[in-house]
């Protein structure tokens, strides 16, 4: 698993008011640098490390006060669990405010939880509402569901998994899944 060096915290762009990035009126924020390199990526701007602009969790939170109308925040990128670091400061900011958060990422639910994960890929876990997990997959791609791009990406209510120690998949995707007629899902 890879975590990024760099001491600040690098972004690709941010989205003051987004509606597609989780539920309710989200500040999206779009981190630089991922090592998945997924094929077909929807950000592939993304993916190199050390670009981006530079910003700090004061800066980031001064933006989402400005919005009182905000559900919560996203994390979205990039991979976000590879600046897991130089997010805490930014989510415990979050936290603290009492918003909601989603996070993006191409690892798996089950690495983040594992022994080979980075402490601060779990610390930031801990703080998520939600969490999309998994890669990319242009094979997998289905543009009818919420939140994701491929079928075998899952919506996961974090505090439920957390507590029953297993996957507990979001009411969001489960209800999706009761209106799929086929049963057909990943």
């Amino acid at each position: 698993m890879y975590m990024s060096e760099d001491e600040d915290l690098r972004i690709a762009g941010i989205e003051q008011e987004s509606f597609v990035d989780g539920p309710g009126i989200r500040f999206v924020v779009f981190t630089q640098g991922c090592s998945h390199h997924c094929p077909e990526c929807h950000n592939p701007e993304t993916h190199a490390f050390g670009k981006g602009q530079v910003e700090t969790a004061d800066s980031l939170l001064k933006m989402v006060d400005a919005n009182p109308l905000l559900s919560g925040v996203t994390l979205s990128g990039g991979d976000p669990m590879e600046q897991a670091v130089q997010l805490l400061p930014f989510v415990l900011g979050v936290k603290m405010r009492r918003l909601h958060l989603v996070v993006f990422t191409g690892y798996r639910y089950e690495m983040l939880m594992s022994k080979f994960a980075h402490p601060a890929m779990k610390e930031l876990l801990t703080y998520t509402d939600i969490l999309i997990d998994g890669p990319y997959l242009k094979d997998l791609r289905d543009l009818s569901l919420t939140f994701r791009g491929s079928s075998n990406q899952r919506i996961i209510d974090v505090p439920k998994s957390i507590v029953e120690g297993k996957v507990v998949l979001h009411e969001i995707q489960l209800k999706e899944m009761e209106g799929n007629l086929d049963g057909s899902f990943s």
